[in-house]
């Protein structure tokens, strides 16, 4: 029967929390201590007057190789800055934001922090992130606009941007927001705003194209709540003008939870369609159709091919293994990062990353009706 196996610790070692807003910060080797300056009490954090009497240098100066480094020249530069490294210095962000108006904090605001796929853009977004000196603040909105909103409440001060995924909010929402935050949305394309997303379009071609080949001529494709979706709409789009131009009749059932208990349903209403192929709107939902359909004992791929959307850890360890639409998730989160950095989000700029069918032993030739 299948089911969706953990991702090992080695893998995902992420610290989450699904019930809280986490704070992934980037790991450092460990050393010796630092140095500390005679007669500094233990346990005193040190000051930019210490790294300024340490380096015989005004505490301007100290100011300015920290904080705009290119205003000094290389070897006062990296004299203080040895010096900091020496005394053990971090800046307070607190006065830093002060100063600078930055936080160097980012918010990255996702709709379900259980669902695999996003495992992979938050270490994408975060090594992203770390590389540019900024730490990742997450957030999850459970798929709420309410909440949503509250979460940029909340966090409006604190952070210098928002990656949102998969928001809820109405465009209109969205568009008044970025006139005062900085904001890229991910999973989902608004006129005017800066997005990354997977393509929708011939990603969900050759799913239909895929199952065409294997002779099915009935495929049903088991959409997401909400049904207002963006992806969701943008891929049934797809596969019915794709399934029109084959000769394959299509039907649109749901929508469902995009869940494995989500699957169990979509599996009921399948078969009641007589389908001989079901391309599900993510793995999760498609590994719960499977489970279901192994409950009914209906064979997979023998009766019924089942296709995902994701290639999510697990979609491969399931039984049978899941044929998939694979999506970029690292390089999404990586790409989202970058985009509102380089821009400040202000660009409206849309970044479309490729997907690609990874094909496994849960679809196969069409048998009974299409047979």
């Amino acid at each position: 029967m299948p089911s969706l196996p953990a991702p090992p610790n080695s893998d995902y070692n992420l610290g989450l929390n699904p019930k809280k807003a986490v704070v992934l910060i980037p790991e450092k080797s460990v050393g010796a201590g630092p140095h500390r300056l005679p007669g500094t009490p233990p346990g005193r954090a040190v000051t930019i007057s210490d790294v300024a009497a340490e380096a015989q240098v005004a505490r301007s100066t100290v100011s300015r190789a920290l904080n705009n480094p290119g205003r000094l020249n290389f070897r006062t530069q990296q004299h203080i800055q040895d010096v900091a490294d020496r005394l053990g210095y971090h800046p307070n962000p607190v006065a830093r934001a002060l100063g600078t108006q930055r936080t160097q904090t980012l918010a990255l605001l996702l709709p379900n922090l259980s669902n695999q796929l996003f495992l992979g853009m938050i270490r994408g977004a975060e090594e992203q992130a770390a590389a540019a000196g900024y730490t990742l603040v997450l957030t999850d909105s459970k798929g709420d606009p309410d909440q949503e909103m509250s979460s940029i409440n909340r966090l409006t001060g604190a952070v210098d941007g928002f990656i949102l995924v998969a928001a809820r909010m109405p465009q209109t929402e969205l568009l008044r927001i970025a006139t005062t935050h900085r904001i890229v949305v991910v999973n989902r394309q608004v006129l005017g705003l800066a997005s990354v997303v997977a393509d929708p379009i011939m990603g969900a071609a050759h799913a239909v194209e895929h199952l065409a080949s294997l002779g099915h001529r009935h495929l049903v494709y088991l959409g997401a709540a909400p049904p207002r979706n963006w992806m969701n709409v943008r891929r049934w789009k797809s596969i019915r003008s794709r399934a029109a131009e084959l000769g394959v009749a299509t039907r649109q059932l749901g929508p469902f939870t995009p869940s494995q208990d989500g699957g169990a349903a979509a599996a009921d209403a399948a078969v009641a369609a007589e389908a001989t192929a079901v391309i599900a709107f993510n793995d999760l939902m498609a590994i719960g159709v499977m489970r279901r359909l192994a409950e009914r004992g209906v064979g997979v791929p023998a009766e019924v091919s089942v296709v995902g959307f994701d290639d999510i850890f697990g979609s491969d360890l399931c039984s049978p293994s899941l044929t998939t639409l694979a999506s970029p998730a690292e390089e999404i989160g990586r790409a989202a990062v970058r985009l509102l950095l380089e821009s400040g989000g202000a660009r409206a700029h849309s970044v479309v990353l490729p997907t690609h069918l990874v094909i496994r032993q849960s679809t196969g030739p069409a048998q009974g009706r299409d047979g």
